[in-house]
């Protein structure tokens, strides 16, 4: 099959197509034929050689959503055939930017009927981050005020309709005026341009914040957070975490890590199948022009996702 492999670290230019062996299922696994696979930051900085896996060569990508094509023994709730997406499991199970990929079961989830692969494949690892940032860690109710910093972004314009869903008060921080209406499209009560704006001074006292850039942003945002409140962060900062223990406020930030949720992902379905959850999708590219799609992720210039989309071939599964 054709996948999309990396044999040193360095800038998108590292990645070429290759020929690689057919994945097979082992038990509790299924084997899904990839029709679109999500592209995200952390993939970026994998391609570079900045986070966990060290290991070459490399296959990135956990997003996908495809069709599944064979399952491993004790496998009950898929059948070949079925549709599906989900996130593999991070950040070792990674390999979806490929023809086909090979995952647990429970990894994934029926892809709604009204979602193409495309947007399911857009939507895994970074939905799951900010449903777990806004349901499972910080448990944000109706009524409650939530601040989204970089509200036009991959997680972030999720995390707006996350927390709108669960009947929030949503605040959005934005860079620049043309992202401001497409926030408010997604349903935020509330738009800040943080290129003329000081949030700290706007926003008022909110009891949830979603922090994907840190640096001064996280500690003006704690300005603002209630005694109470939770601050979740994608961003893990050993120094800030040690200024906060020392002035008392240790225990009011928390650092996420993605988890692959089978419950998560359903739930995740759910909302996008109610209409509550809608991927933006940016810019879609062939498997075979990922260097490019990582080059246009990098440029900061993005709203929503990126996803990269694998054709039907009859010779594809061919070693």
């Amino acid at each position: 099959m054709r996948a999309v492999r990396q044999h040193e670290f360095g800038g998108p230019e590292v990645l070429k197509e290759a020929r690689v062996p057919l994945p097979v299922p082992d038990v509790g696994e299924i084997r899904v034929a990839v029709r679109a696979a999500g592209i995200n930051p952390t993939d970026c900085q994998h391609r570079a050689g900045g986070l966990f896996l060290k290991d070459l060569p490399l296959t990135l990508g956990w997003d996908v959503s495809g069709v599944v094509e064979s399952v491993g023994l004790g496998v009950t709730i898929f059948r070949p055939g079925d549709e599906v997406f989900g996130m593999l499991p991070y950040p070792y199970g990674v390999g979806a930017h490929a023809e086909y990929v090979v995952g647990p079961a429970r990894s994934f989830a029926p892809k709604p009927a009204g979602l193409d692969h495309v947007r399911a494949a857009a939507l895994p690892l970074a939905s799951l981050t900010a449903y777990q940032a806004v349901v499972d860690t910080a448990g944000l109710r109706p009524g409650q005020r939530a601040l989204i910093h970089a509200a036009s972004g991959g997680v972030g314009h999720l995390a707006v309709q996350i927390a709108k869903a669960r009947g929030a008060h949503v605040i959005g921080t934005v860079l620049g005026k043309d992202r401001q209406e497409f926030v408010r499209g997604l349903g935020a009560d509330e738009v800040i341009d943080n290129a003329t704006t000081d949030f700290a001074e706007t926003a008022g006292e909110v009891d949830f914040v979603l922090d994907t850039l840190s640096g001064d942003i996280r500690s003006r945002s704690l300005s603002i957070l209630r005694p109470d409140g939770t601050m979740v962060t994608t961003v893990p900062d050993a120094a800030a975490d040690e200024a906060e223990r020392e002035a008392g406020q240790g225990g009011r930030v928390r650092t996420i890590g993605v988890q692959a949720d089978h419950a998560g992902i359903k739930a995740i379905a759910d909302l996008a199948a109610s209409g509550a959850l809608r991927p933006q999708i940016h810019a879609t590219f062939p498997l075979a022009r990922a260097a490019e799609a990582h080059a246009m992720l990098e440029s900061g210039r993005v709203t929503g996702k990126i996803v990269l989309v694998v054709e039907e071939r009859e010779d594809r599964n061919a070693d």
